[in-house]
């Protein structure tokens, strides 16, 4: 009878369970699950689908109370802005000890050999003159900061944070898809999906031993803290954010109220004879380290765009002076850049002399001609990104495009060749997914926060993203992707 149960249970939760030409996290075929998933399938089958509605439902409420939102513009500039829960998806992505530690170490060296990159570029340039890179494409980068040049940074620290986007192929082999090494994203919602499912499924949680992420904000703050000009004993640290409008408020609130530091506006600082000062009630207090959610353009109207009234008037100045850090370090957008991606394995032997532990999706730079020819006789099976772009805007996936569509990227391409890369469609793994009325197979992928302190430090497991709509590979919360708890296994 019982048999019979989990049977029917089966059928009704998995019904439209399609199983496709994608690696599934759950299964290995058609109703065989794997070993790691065994027990998660076990309490979801004994739960049932009503009761999982149930839940999902109490926790979207939770989110509302709580204020765990994102902000969605519209593809439109006119359309208005709407702020919403980050849609969440209660059925747990799990990552074995094994691939942990294929994806810990290879991620290490990665931000290694990126640190590297971007200390040389604005030193030595040593990649530069033995052409592994066109110079071009760094000097002319908009994202290359002529302000930076020779400068030290503290401990030649230049991404204290960074998040690193992982994806599996069809065979379950990993590969990097892109680096954000500017302000990246998300980290808040790593532990609120966190606390999220362990108070909700305490029986589920309890199941398996994961590996605690407490300690990551710890060494976020370390990280930060390894950056005081001074020694000491207790720098002030300043979270800066563009404000309440801003997409990912409430990842800057969180992340500020967790580590105890202060969350403060542009208007909040003042530069006085080339130091910073955080205005209060007792007066003017220096900073020493601003962790700083505002893009370089933004950051001192006296160095970059004169109209931003986000930032801080000699606030450059002050940080050139070596009077206060500032994390991540102007000038790395260049390392990030979507063209320079396709040199991170070559960056990696030249800097470190060792292979890359995770490999880069194949791309094309279609300023070369023979790519760029082989791109457009292939433009319906390519994904093409504007360099600069980044947040899911600015890409044409071929396989999803309408003709006119490939048409207009075409001659966008033609025209600009320099301003886009293309890829393959990869064929992004799939995790269940609680959908309206059953679970379904979802595209997903990996965002991994790494931290550069005393000691490199990466999260365990990061923030699953998923493509909420049937068919899509668009995972980017602006885009109206969702997010799963990520479980590393003991």
């Amino acid at each position: 009878m019982a048999m019979l149960m989990i049977k029917d249970n089966m059928n009704q939760l998995f019904a439209d369970y399609e199983h496709q030409a994608f690696f599934d996290e759950m299964f290995e075929g058609r109703g065989k699950v794997r070993a790691h998933y065994g027990n998660m399938l076990q309490r979801l089958l004994n739960m049932g689908l009503v009761e999982l509605q149930e839940r999902d439902t109490i926790m979207q409420s939770e989110m509302v109370k709580q204020g765990i939102t994102f902000t969605l513009y519209g593809n439109d500039p006119e359309e208005s802005s709407q702020e919403r829960t980050i849609p969440f998806d209660l059925l747990p992505r799990i990552i074995t000890s094994n691939e942990w530690s294929h994806l810990d170490s290879g991620l290490k060296q990665r931000v290694k050999a990126l640190n590297h990159f971007i200390w040389d570029i604005y030193h030595e340039q040593n990649i530069l003159k033995d052409e592994l890179i066109p110079r071009d494409m760094v000097m002319n980068n908009p994202y290359y900061v002529p302000e930076m040049v020779g400068l030290d940074v503290p401990n030649g620290v230049y991404i204290p944070l960074s998040g690193i986007d992982i994806i599996r192929g069809h065979s379950g082999e990993f590969y990097v898809l892109e680096d954000n090494l500017r302000t990246p994203s998300g980290l808040s919602y790593v532990y609120k999906n966190r606390s999220l499912m362990t108070s909700l499924f305490p029986k589920l949680s309890f199941d398996y031993q994961t590996r605690d992420i407490d300690q990551g904000l710890n060494a976020l703050l370390s990280s930060l803290r390894s950056l005081a000009p001074t020694s000491k004993p207790d720098p002030l640290i300043v979270l800066l954010t563009p404000g309440i409008y801003n997409a990912a408020y409430y990842d800057h609130t969180f992340l500020a109220q967790e580590m105890g530091i202060e969350l403060v506006e542009g208007g909040d600082l003042v530069v006085l004879d080339r130091f910073v000062y955080m205005k209060s009630r007792h007066g003017l207090r220096q900073v020493d380290v601003i962790y700083r959610r505002i893009d370089d353009e933004f950051l001192d109207p006296l160095t970059f765009r004169k109209d931003s009234v986000l930032g801080v008037p000699g606030l450059m100045d002050a940080y050139l002076a070596g009077h206060v850090a500032l994390a991540n370090a102007p000038g790395t957008g260049v390392a990030d850049d979507k063209a320079v991606y396709a040199f991170v394995p070559d960056m990696i032997r030249y800097y470190l002399n060792e292979e890359p532990i995770l490999n880069n999706v194949p791309t094309y730079l279609l300023n070369r001609p023979h790519e760029r020819e082989y791109v457009l006789s292939r433009l319906s099976q390519m994904v093409v990104k504007e360099r600069s772009l980044s947040g899911g805007y600015g890409m044409l996936i071929g396989p999803a495009a309408t003709e006119e569509e490939i048409k207009a990227f075409a001659e966008k391409i033609v025209q600009y060749p320099e301003r886009y890369i293309a890829q393959p469609t990869m064929k992004l793994s799939c995790s269940p997914s609680l959908t309206n009325d059953t679970i379904a197979p979802r595209h997903i992928d990996l965002r991994a926060f790494t931290f550069m302190g005393p000691e490199p430090y990466v999260v365990p497991g990061g923030l699953t993203r998923v493509a909420l709509k049937k068919g899509s590979l668009v995972v980017n919360s602006s885009q109206g992707g969702g997010t799963k708890d990520t479980w590393v296994l003991v």
